[in-house]
Parts: C-alpha cells; structure tokens; sequence
C-alpha cells in the first residue's frame, strides 16, 4: 500500500482510507463481527488511516473501531467528525456558529469522541459541516486550536458542505485547518478548479469521500436497483435518479473500452485511480463493509496509474447535478 503525506511534512498515510460509516450504520444490515473482521483486513493489507464520525450510528462506528484497535499494534490514524449542535444541515447562511458550534458545545463533543474512541488524543478532529457565513469569524476552529493546544487534538480539519465545498478554500489561505476532507469523483469534479490547486499552494491536507458516488460508479447497479429501508441510498437514489446514474456509468464504461486496460480494470479500480492521479490528495477514503470489499479496493489502489489520455477523455463525465436539485 502506498503511503502519502497527509499534509506538507505530515504524517504518512494510505493513499486508501477505511470509510466508517457503513459500520456503524445507515447503510443496510450489518454485523458488528463483521466490521471488525473487515477492519483487521484492511489494517493487514496496509491501510492505516480510519475515517468516522459521530453521525455513524451515533458513535457506533467509533466504538467498533476503539474495539478493533485495542489488541493491534499498528500504528493507525484515525479521524472523527463532530457534528453542529441541533439545526439545518448543512448550515443556513443564517445560522450563527454560537448555536452550532459554541465552545461548550465543542468541549462536550470532543470529551464524548475521546470517550467513544478510546483515546487521549483525536488524531484528526474535522467539523462535520461549515458555512462560508462564518468565514469572516472562524471562532470554532479557534476553540479546536486551544483542544490542540490541550492535548486532546492533533489536527485541525473540516468536511465540505456538499453544496458549496469552496467554502474553505478561505480557511485554507487562513492556515486555519490542516486538512479539508472533500468531495471529487467522475461526476463531481468542480474541486479541480481551485480547491485542489489552493490546497498544494499552501501544504493543506485533502482526504476525499464518494469517491464511488455511493456505489454507482462501481457499475454493480441497474435502473431497477431496490435498497433496503434502511439504507439511506434508497432516498439518495430516488425517483429517476438511479436509471439517470446507470446511463451516465454506461457512458463512463464505453470510454474506458476504448483503451487497452479495459481487460485489467473494472470501474471501481478506474474510480480509485482516477482520484490517486491528482497529486493534491492524500488519501482516498471508500466504505468498507465487508473482506471482499477491503480486498478489492486495495488492489485497485495497487494498480498502475491510468493512461494521461483516458484521464482527460474522463473529465467530461463532470456533472452539474448539484445535490439532485429538481430536473437536473
């Protein structure tokens, strides 16, 4: 497994990240015997970095990974999420951070992920969720610095508002955060434009998320796909969305047959890889739910780099969807 930075002159970690969230919740049935056995896996075939949240089952997938960890002696970095106190998600331009994230609140929250994840110190604590109308008054990562300064933080990060993940390219400049953790995949591409060049201009960290779009992109579904209940993909994927989505993999697969790899690499290796080629990233995280899942997406990050050629025929498959707005 190939290691990178996780910023200028941090640590290093897997390009391929274990995504937690399946673990703990929200994406069907799964047995806790099960993730843990998953997580060993991934831990045996080189991952070391372990991405969760509170919101995975409240907890729960900080929990499991707390169990799986104590009787291993890696060396694992592990990254948690705090949430905004009760409000709209993602936060409205309205919302002021002293109802989202207040100090206390903020002190609470991360007391309770020490808890959760067994730990004296949160190797990377991001924010779950933000909004530029804060940018001018960042008062909540100032509290994360007096936590770092405290001991019970390592790094400083926050995860994109899917609607407007520019909004930290801000904080980036700022040397307010130490990594960003992003969206950008075949269809979401918009970081290309400056979120990812600002983040090598000035040493931040990027873990990106989705980068399978929730599955599509592994090219196991069709239009007529069914979730259970309590996956949350069923609302993800509702109405037409799903057979939109099929039909626009079914374009990404005709242009990678059209080179010579087609016969080595399925789609989820061609989504894997198409992130690793941004030098920008630092890790990629994908959910992980299962051995098999864990096997194969490692091998997909041990595969050589895709042709210059298809990585620029790939970037038409950017799509404006935004987060499903109506007719788009």
């Amino acid at each position: 497994m190939q290691k990178r930075p996780l910023f200028s002159g941090g640590p290093l970690v897997s390009e391929l990240g274990f995504g937690a969230w399946a673990i703990g919740g929200g994406w069907g049935k799964q047995d806790d015997a099960e993730s843990i056995a998953t997580l060993h896996a991934a831990l045996d075939n080189g991952i070391n970095f372990v991405d969760t949240a509170q919101g995975y089952g409240d907890g729960h997938s900080e929990r499991i990974i707390a169990n799986a960890l104590r009787d291993r002696s890696d060396e694992v970095f592990v990254a948690t999420k705090t949430p905004p106190d009760a409000g709209p998600w993602p936060p409205s331009p309205y919302c002021r951070w002293q109802d989202r994230y207040s100090a206390a609140y903020l002190r609470d929250n991360v007391n309770q992920r020490l808890k959760n994840l067994g730990t004296e110190r949160i190797d990377l604590l991001q924010l779950h969720t933000w909004t530029r109308a804060w940018n001018d008054d960042p008062q909540p990562l100032l509290v994360l610095r007096q936590l770092r300064d405290e001991g019970k933080i390592r790094l400083i990060g926050v995860s994109t508002p899917e609607q407007d993940q520019s909004c930290v390219i801000q904080l980036m400049r700022d040397g307010l955060v130490d990594v960003v953790q992003i969206i950008f995949n075949l269809f979401d591409q918009e970081a290309a434009a400056q979120l990812l060049p600002v983040a090598a201009e000035t040493g931040t960290g990027v873990i990106v998320r989705v980068p399978f779009d929730e599955g599509a992109l592994t090219g196991k579904f069709t239009g007529d796909h069914t979730f259970e209940d309590s996956d949350f993909r069923r609302h993800y994927f509702a109405g037409d969305r799903l057979q939109r989505t099929v039909g626009r993999v079914d374009q990404i697969r005709a242009d990678v047959e059209q080179f010579e790899i087609a016969d080595q690499y399925t789609l989820a290796d061609v989504a894997l890889k198409f992130v690793l080629a941004r030098p920008e990233v630092s890790t990629v995280i994908a959910g992980m739910r299962s051995v098999d899942q864990v096997n194969m997406n490692s091998r997909a990050a041990g595969l050589k780099d895709l042709p210059d050629a298809l990585l620029v025929q790939l970037r038409r498959h950017n799509w404006r969807r935004g987060v499903w707005y109506g007719g788009k």
